[in-house]
């Protein structure tokens, strides 16, 4: 993955994410030439556009600077990029860099997601921007034609070129649409999808919205944890660690699914985000020589803050199937509340949660225990917790954009342990071809 060798063999194609944060003085060679000057000519070029957008100095059609962004992508196009979006937004810093700014995202072919992600915005101030490599993805170019299409109608055909931009390789068909092919950010084969948010799909419309050095500190982030991933000793590598208890979970012990519970609402997508990165990657039925596999592999990936999901599926986890479960806590909060003649603070009332489910979990309650709480005995069997369920538990110190890198390249690199352990390609997915050429 750090020599630039093509592990994804189905489509002889190099794995290079990590060049995507690496920093500027780094080698990391695809084909024998070192990417990584071009990635940060790519992200200097954000950086620039970034500043004159934020400035005022880039004005739409009608003069007025543009302080909306509607991001047009889908799958990892999308769900990587919202969710640090959204862990952004109550950051302090994040926040105050995004005062008077708007981002959303546009991603089902669904025309209600494009009223939604329109609803209260004036195309005069808006600013489009289309992320597809090839410039041909069927939603993707669905939604942009429509998107256009709200945009001419009010301002123009002359519009489209000061309010729409793009990222992709395929100047040609960026150029036909209408949009000025040197406001099209470019990036590789050797990035894919699902591992594409720290390209120019995640970077520029994070960028717009928050500025390009709050964007680099996520990328510092993520780049800490690619070091540590590759010089850690096995003993101490935590992404290491954390794929031997995946594939330990699922292929010896045979429980198929995993939650990731987040004590924290500004990481609600970030569940969303790791089911497509983990169920597409290690979603396979063969080896990567193509030998159906004789165990199981992959995992079903789900998950909602604490405590909302106490609420909702809890109950299950706790007396009924067994779920691994991937705990994640926040020592302080982005946002802390502390209400007069309360004896505990919201945030402490979250991390009490926190701190309680894994407790629950590993050792339960035994019959002995409520028969001394004097618990009626018909009531015993549905009382029991039988305990010995398994759970991991993260513990952040703050949640600013660089513990966010952090947390997306440690499961990013957590998957790939797996896929890597089960000897299959985490890196294609051929299995959502089918159902596209069929709906075509």
């Amino acid at each position: 993955m750090f020599n630039g060798e093509k592990i994804n063999s189905t489509e002889n194609r190099s794995v290079l994410h990590v060049a995507l944060r690496a920093p500027r003085d780094a080698v990391i060679n695809s084909d024998g030439v070192n990417v990584v000057p071009e990635v940060w000519s790519v992200k200097d070029k954000i950086k620039q556009f970034s500043e004159t957008f934020r400035s005022g100095s880039w004005v739409g059609a009608t003069g007025k600077p543009l302080t909306n962004v509607v991001s047009v992508g889908i799958g990892g196009s999308f769900l990587g990029p919202l969710f640090v979006h959204t862990a952004l937004q109550t950051d302090p810093e994040a926040a105050e860099s995004a005062k008077g700014r708007q981002l959303r995202f546009l991603a089902n072919v669904d025309p209600v997601d494009v009223a939604r992600s329109i609803k209260d915005l004036d195309p005069e101030t808006t600013l489009v921007v289309v992320v597809s490599k090839t410039f041909t993805t069927a939603e993707t170019m669905l939604n942009a034609r429509t998107i256009k299409e709200w945009i001419v109608s009010s301002l123009g055909p002359q519009a489209v070129s000061k309010h729409m931009i793009a990222v992709s390789t395929n100047l040609k068909l960026v150029k036909e649409f209408g949009i000025d092919p040197n406001n099209a950010f470019a990036f590789w084969d050797w990035v894919g999808g699902r591992y594409s948010v720290c390209s120019a799909v995640g970077v520029l419309p994070l960028s717009l919205q928050y500025g390009f050095p709050i964007v680099q500190k996520f990328l510092e982030g993520a780049s800490s944890i690619d070091n540590h991933f590759r010089t850690a000793s096995f003993e101490k590598n935590i992404p290491v660690l954390l794929g031997l208890l995946s594939v330990w979970n699922v292929s010896f012990l045979g429980y198929p699914a995993r939650a990731i519970l987040p004590y924290s609402q500004a990481l609600e997508k970030l569940a969303p985000h790791i089911q497509q990165l983990s169920m597409e990657s290690n979603g396979k039925g063969v080896s990567i020589d193509g030998v159906p596999l004789p165990y199981e592999a992959g995992e079903i990936d789900f998950g909602e803050p604490g405590t909302n999901g106490q609420h909702s599926f809890y109950q299950l986890i706790h007396q009924g199937r067994v779920i691994p479960c991937d705990f994640i806590g926040v020592i302080k909060s982005q946002q802390p509340v502390y209400l007069k003649g309360e004896t505990v603070s919201n945030h402490d009332e979250l991390m009490s949660n926190f701190f309680a489910q894994p407790d629950a979990l590993a050792y339960g309650k035994t019959p002995e225990q409520l028969r001394s709480e004097n618990v009626s005995e018909n009531l015993i069997p549905h009382k029991t917790f039988k305990g010995n369920r398994p759970s991991l538990s993260f513990l952040l110190s703050s949640l600013s954009a660089y513990e966010i890198g952090q947390l997306l390249a440690i499961y990013e690199h957590r998957i790939a342990v797996q896929g890597f352990i089960w000897g299959i390609n985490s890196f294609d997915q051929w299995g959502v071809e089918l159902g596209k050429s069929l709906a075509s």
